[in-house]
């Protein structure tokens, strides 16, 4: 993360960020995976920003930092897809089914918020305590506030993503994909593993073992992010899946 150090001295702007989320909606149409998790998180960003500015976190530096750490790694990642590299094993399979016909776009955002909250959470939490030289009980009161926002998330997609306006029926194979994630344990989970590796980097004789946990996390994550883009729509003779591309 080689934005860290500037954060060391003053509050980062979640504004730069904002834009460059705001920007990606003119790179990719609206159908596009990675689109439909951006235009979510983008709006939940959008949101975190004005509760920093109105002063509702108790600590404004670090909520800014934790935010701008945590979207960074959403970043880094479409960097380097648009790039023609790989992304973290968390994000691949998002990047590789962003085309896919069969998929809906509850899938696509359910899959990117797997990602972000599974995987990078508990990175930015970490990267956080180095940056401003604190531990992670420290954060926690922001954690859960910034954890509120999150939730709005679900919602967000719920009023927006759902095939129609009634509840699914329960033979929808979608019902029973909503049912096997929750965001709530993964908000739980990104805790539990940001203070595992915490205490894993502070232990100096052990770092293998934390890149260890940390690769682990990664490709963990990843597998649920496939189950999530199980395809539900049956696809056409001679479609595409996609690729990791801009």
């Amino acid at each position: 993360m080689g934005q860290i150090e500037q954060f060391t001295a003053r509050t980062p702007s979640v504004g730069p960020v904002v834009a460059r989320m705001r920007a990606f909606r003119s790179l990719w149409p609206p159908e596009d995976g990675v689109a439909v998790f951006n235009r979510v998180y983008l709006a939940v960003t959008e949101e975190i920003d004005r509760r920093i500015d109105a002063g509702a976190f108790g600590d404004r530096r670090a909520a800014a930092t934790l935010d701008v750490l945590f979207a960074e790694r959403y970043l880094t990642a479409v960097d380097t897809a648009c790039a023609g590299g790989v992304p973290p094993a968390c994000w691949r399979p998002l990047f590789q089914a962003r085309r896919h016909p069969g998929l809906r776009p509850l899938q696509f955002a359910l899959a990117g918020i797997n990602a972000h909250i599974g995987h990078d959470l508990a990175l930015a939490v970490v990267d956080t305590c180095r940056t401003l030289g604190c531990e992670p009980p420290d954060l926690e009161k922001d954690f859960d506030q910034v954890g509120d926002v999150l939730a709005v998330l679900e919602e967000h997609i719920r009023e927006e993503l759902m095939p129609g306006p009634d509840l699914l029926e329960i033979a929808d194979p979608l019902t029973h994909l909503l049912g096997c994630w929750s965001l709530e344990r993964a908000r739980d989970g990104a805790w539990l593993a940001a203070r595992t590796l915490w205490q894993l980097t502070r232990l100096r004789r052990l770092p293998e073992l934390a890149e260890e946990f940390t690769e682990r996390l990664d490709r963990s994550v990843g597998l649920v992010g496939r189950m999530l883009l199980t395809p539900l729509v049956a696809q056409s003779s001679g479609s595409s899946t996609g690729a990791i591309s801009s």
